[in-house]
Formats: C-alpha cells, structure tokens, sequence
C-alpha cells in the first residue's frame, strides 16, 4: 500500500484545513509520531480543542496563542497515548474548560501470566475526562457538532471523531496516512482494530484528519487497503509458521527486512497481535504459552 509522508508540521502556525477547522502540530517529532501529533481546533469564537497533545508547556502556550480572542469550551481527548492526552490538564489549568472524550486508559485484556507490559511508558495513566463520551454520543459544541465513534484497536479506549456538519472524521491514531496503526497487546488490540476498521467502512465520511500526518482525501479507498494489508501480513505469518515453528523476532527479520530498525520492537509488538488472534482462532498454538518469547507453530 502507498502511504503519503508528504507534510509540512508548520511549527506554530495553525493551517486552515475548512473554514473553522485548524490544525496544530506540536514539535514531538520522532519514529512513532512522525513530524508531532496534531491538535484540532474546532471553531472560531468558541472552540473545541482535540487532542492538545503532550505535556508541552510550547505547545500548549502556541494553542492559547492561535485561540486569544476566543474561547476554549472543551478539550477533547481521542485516547490515552503520552502523545496525545496529557495536554489536556495543562490546557484546563489555563483554561478552566472541560475534558471530554476517551475514558482512563485501560488495556485490551489482562496481563498474561510473568507479562510485563512494554507499552507502558506510553500510557497516560493520569487521564481522567471530566465527562466521558460513548459510541455515539454528540457533543454539541456552540459552533459544530461532534460525534463519537468508539474504534478501539490502537488502544482500548481509542475513539474517533465526526464533524457532522463537515461530513470529515478526526480518526486520531486509529487511520493515519503517513503509516500504519501501532497494534500492540495487551493495550491494543487485532481484532478489535480489524472490525474498528470495518466499523469506519460503513461511515459516509472520506476526508479524514489524522493524529499524525496530513489528511487523507479518499477514505474508504485507503482503509480497504490498510485493511488488505493487516490480511496479507496474517497470511505471510501463517506461510512462515507453515515452514517451521518461529519466535516473533524471526517472523519480524523475515516480514520487516526492509524496515528501520528503529521500529523492529513495535513491528514485533504488531505481530504478536496478528498471533495472539491466531491463537484466539485456534489456527495458531504457542509454546510454552502465549507471550512475547513463546514459539508458535501453526495448527493442524
């Protein structure tokens, strides 16, 4: 699949995307957030501000920048990820405008037995929303209207976000076009991303703002070929356990050659997530048990 890596973050600028609709992206760059995650500020005189992103006393100082004159109503959290929440509190301390959103961070599924969670340095743990929205809740905003979308996957908690009026969905790290979703267990989760993406598929929008990256123009087209790619790297790890039984670090030197090294540890996270779905369906067994160690050999 052909991602789109063309982006200009425009560090302290907020670029117009529609008329109301500004984008803001803080200076965290790096291998997971590409040029930093993005802020959306919806509205002009009163604004809804999603995902103020990290703890960034500069980012936050460039948001209340862009917004004076105006008022921040609400911050909207998309999901508990270090990149995109804690903001939030630093924002309602200037503030004094609510946090609404995603619920505490939670993981997918219980730890496995001699488990250590290695996703948790990036897990706002602090995150406690002021109101929580559910699937299909709308917050109605002084200006626009904004639907949740419940789209676990990337993390339990993850959520979306429709501007009904604009027909766009804000689809966090759900959906991204510089690159594909992190999918890590026990805080993410493949088949819960699997059907997200299913879930998003049968929604009318097909201008996407991502929490990272620029927009992407052609959302269904694009989704049907993330989804077809998270199948073909099923198939290609059945088709390598069809030849012997493999540990995750061998399936990832085969499936993930010509990827940076740097993301080897999330590409191995990814494909245990593709296994541990595997072993949910019985098509897959690990030995001595399910884990980050275990070997897996494909069942009869």
């Amino acid at each position: 699949m052909q991602h789109n890596r063309d982006f200009d973050p425009r560090y302290g600028e907020a670029v117009e995307l529609v008329p109301g609709v500004r984008r803001l992206t803080a200076r965290n760059p790096g291998p997971f957030t590409f040029h930093g995650t993005n802020t959306y500020l919806i509205g002009s005189k009163r604004l809804v501000a999603v995902d103020p992103g990290p703890a960034s006393h500069e980012h936050i100082d460039t948001i209340l920048k862009t917004t004076e004159g105006a008022t921040i109503e609400a911050i909207l959290v998309t999901h508990t990820h270090m990149d995109h929440s804690p903001g939030a509190q630093l924002l309602k301390e200037k503030t004094g405008a609510p946090i609404v959103g995603c619920e505490a961070h939670r993981a997918a599924r219980a730890l496995l037995e001699d488990e250590i969670n290695p996703l948790d340095a990036s897990a706002d743990k602090t995150h406690r929303p002021d109101k929580r929205l559910e699937d299909g809740d709308v917050f109605a905003a002084t200006e626009f209207s904004l639907e949740t979308v419940s789209t676990p996957g990337h993390t339990a908690n993850h959520l979306c976000i429709a501007i009904c009026e604009e027909n766009i969905l804000l689809s966090a790290d759900h959906v991204m076009g510089w690159s594909t979703s992190i999918v890590a267990p026990p805080d993410g989760n493949m088949r819960d991303y699997m059907n997200s993406l299913d879930k998003l598929l049968a929604r009318p929008e097909q201008i996407y703002l991502p929490g990272h990256g620029g927009r992407i123009s052609q959302a269904t087209s694009y989704m049907m070929d993330l989804k077809q790619h998270r199948l073909d790297r099923e198939a290609a790890i059945l088709s390598k356990l069809a030849n012997a039984t493999c540990t995750i670090p061998e399936i990832v030197s085969t499936l993930y050659a010509n990827v940076d090294p740097r993301l080897h540890p999330a590409a191995g996270l990814s494909v245990f997530a593709h296994l541990e779905d595997l072993v949910m369906r019985d098509l897959v067994s690990a030995t001595p048990a399910l884990s980050l160690n275990a070997s897996f050999n494909l069942n009869s």
